[in-house]
């Protein structure tokens, strides 16, 4: 910087790493420090030099604070307290807010869960008449959707008359940050009809979604479309189409994208490819990626080593999962955290070291939550100790009373043991508290449509030929030798009832629908995600179908992967 700069509004162009006292010093010299426009730089250049004691100070000289200043001291504090106190401040000083006032307070509201205050600033920009214009619609639409209140955030986006690429942006990224993945993808496509630009956070938001669908072609159709708007190259674009693609279990084409761009990696987006191994059990493959990180001469974080944990737990290796934890802790000087014990957890009781494993949670630094007990208490369903799940139980329920899935897998293994008697006494304690089981629901990506089935579903429009292709299905697998794991129904249904019950989960049905004639083309993996943990039966059912029709299934639970090819799963029938 040129020593004899002029202290007044050619401070614009002052380097962002200059020493904001100095230019206060010369500006104090050249008697321009009661200059507001002057002023209103100093704050912003204390706050992004993190003074804040000075950027008040300065505030306070201030004969007249405008908008402008205000504004400036508000976004200075961003995400505290003083950021509202402040603004409380200028509105008794009769100051108005404009766009910017408001988004800063939005985000500070979003951090420290303020969502009435959040909402009387809704309403204030509706009174001032900017709610509804793109910059302010955008900070509503981000606050609404990080408070959990993606309805809202929709009605602000659809009151917005001329949305622009940062509308699209933001409802984009939230709607898939709030688990609306359809919606997102909906709105995406929407944007791309309008011919509103693609930025690299709406490209990567509707990858967040194709990758919680697990929707390859819808990946494949995001790629394309980056490639064409060059946003292909983006660090935060290619993690975000290596997540799509491992999620959707396609790990060579995650891996190629990797390659490709291996040069502007980060560590994001080795952990992301380190990841799709996980989900896949692939331990050799995740540990060969973990060491060439390091010889890239990047430094692993927790994210890495949870990788490396949950590919060495998808695998069954107690030992392996056992020494990467105490390797992280020891070896990097990174303090585990409750994820990374929880997949030691899990490892132990899948490999049938129940005593251990609830041992572990009891005695971990941590105060085990609801993921650790339901984990256990999976595991004690398929080592089928009913007398460990019942107390298994009782910790998750102590967390969360209404948590239905402690309720079925806890009846379920009851049920597999003959103990009716405390079946219904689970049931009855679950009708009791009005906990409802949350119904299943599996859905499956055609020529770039998703086909949502419910269990017992008929509301599909192929529904009549979806049933006939089940029965087929059914009746050729009996000839193959398949047995129906009946233990999974009801006893007390009739044998019409439970053989309905049992054939018509939601993934069979979308397995069923995939196999239609002209519906995917032939040879080609079925590929099904499914909002619960897969029952016996259909796993069972899978295996067959796999080796009947000679086709390949994919299914993504909400535990695992499970890859299902001549008869065989992936997952070695422990998930």
């Amino acid at each position: 910087m040129n020593d004899s700069f002029d202290v007044d509004r050619s401070t614009l162009s002052v380097p962002r790493n200059a020493d904001p006292r100095t230019i206060h010093a010369r500006a104090l010299k050249s008697s321009s420090h009661q200059d507001r426009f002057l002023c209103n730089q100093l704050i912003s250049l204390y706050s992004r030099s993190n003074l804040l004691p000075y950027a008040r100070r300065v505030f306070d000289q201030i004969p007249s604070p405008n908008v402008v200043s205000w504004t400036s001291l508000i976004s200075a504090h961003a995400d505290s307290l003083l950021s509202l106190r402040h603004f409380v401040s200028m509105l008794r000083h009769s100051a108005l807010p404009n766009q910017r006032t408001v988004a800063s307070l939005l985000r500070t509201c979003t951090t420290l869960l303020r969502v009435p205050f959040g909402l009387c600033l809704h309403s204030l920009s509706l009174k001032l008449g900017f709610a509804n214009e793109p910059f302010s619609g955008s900070a509503l639409i981000s606050f609404y959707t990080k408070c959990r209140l993606a309805g809202s955030a929709l009605k602000v986006f659809d009151e917005i008359p001329e949305k622009d690429e940062v509308c699209y942006s933001a409802v984009v990224v939230g709607l898939a940050q709030s688990s609306r993945p359809i919606d997102a993808l909906s709105v995406f496509a929407d944007m791309k009809s309008c011919d509103i630009e693609s930025t690299v956070h709406s490209v990567s938001g509707a990858l967040r979604a194709a990758s919680e669908l697990a929707a390859l072609e819808q990946c494949a159709i995001i790629h394309a479309h980056a490639v064409v708007t060059g946003l292909d190259n983006n660090v935060v674009v290619v993690s975000a189409l290596i997540d799509g693609y491992g999620k959707a279990g396609l790990i060579s084409d995650a891996r190629c994208v990797f390659d490709e761009n291996m040069a502007v990696m980060n560590d994001i987006g080795w952990n992301a490819m380190m990841s799709s191994y996980a989900q896949q059990g692939d331990v050799e493959s995740a540990v060969g990626l973990f060491h060439e990180m390091e010889a890239w001469g990047l430094v692993p974080d927790e994210y890495s080593f949870l990788a490396i944990l949950t590919a060495c737990c998808n695998a069954g290796l107690v030992v392996e999962t056992e020494n990467w934890l105490t390797r992280m802790r020891l070896g990097y000087a990174l303090e585990p955290r409750l994820e990374h014990y929880t997949c030691l957890v899990s490892a132990m009781g899948n490999a049938g070291k129940l005593e251990e494993a609830k041992r572990l949670a009891m005695t971990m630094p941590f105060e085990p939550d609801a993921a650790v007990w339901r984990s256990l208490l999976i595991a004690c369903g398929h080592h089928s100790d009913a007398n460990m799940a019942r107390s298994v139980a009782e910790q998750l329920l102590e967390l969360d009373p209404n948590d239905d899935s402690a309720y079925v897998i806890v009846a379920n293994i009851l049920s597999s043991s003959g103990r009716w008697n405390e079946v219904a006494e689970v049931r009855k304690r679950m009708k009791d508290r009005r906990v409802k089981k949350e119904g299943g629901m599996s859905w499956i990506e055609v020529r770039g449509e998703v086909h949502v089935f419910m269990s017992g579903d008929r509301k599909h429009e192929r529904t009549k030929e979806v049933y006939s292709k089940l029965m087929e299905l059914m009746e050729k697998i009996e000839n193959l030798g398949y047995v129906p794991v009946w233990r999974v129904i009801s006893h007390e249904l009739g044998e019409k009832e439970k053989k309905e019950a049992l054939w018509y989960h939601s993934e069979k049905l979308a397995v069923a629908f995939g196999l239609l004639d002209g519906v995917s083309p032939p040879h080609k993996a079925l590929r099904i995600v499914k909002n619960l943990r897969i029952c016996k039966d259909c796993h069972e059912v899978f295996k067959y179908i796999s080796k009947a029709e000679e086709r390949e299934i994919i299914v993504r639970d909400v535990n695992r992967y499970h890859r299902f090819l001549n008869g065989i799963c992936t997952c070695r029938d422990i998930w």
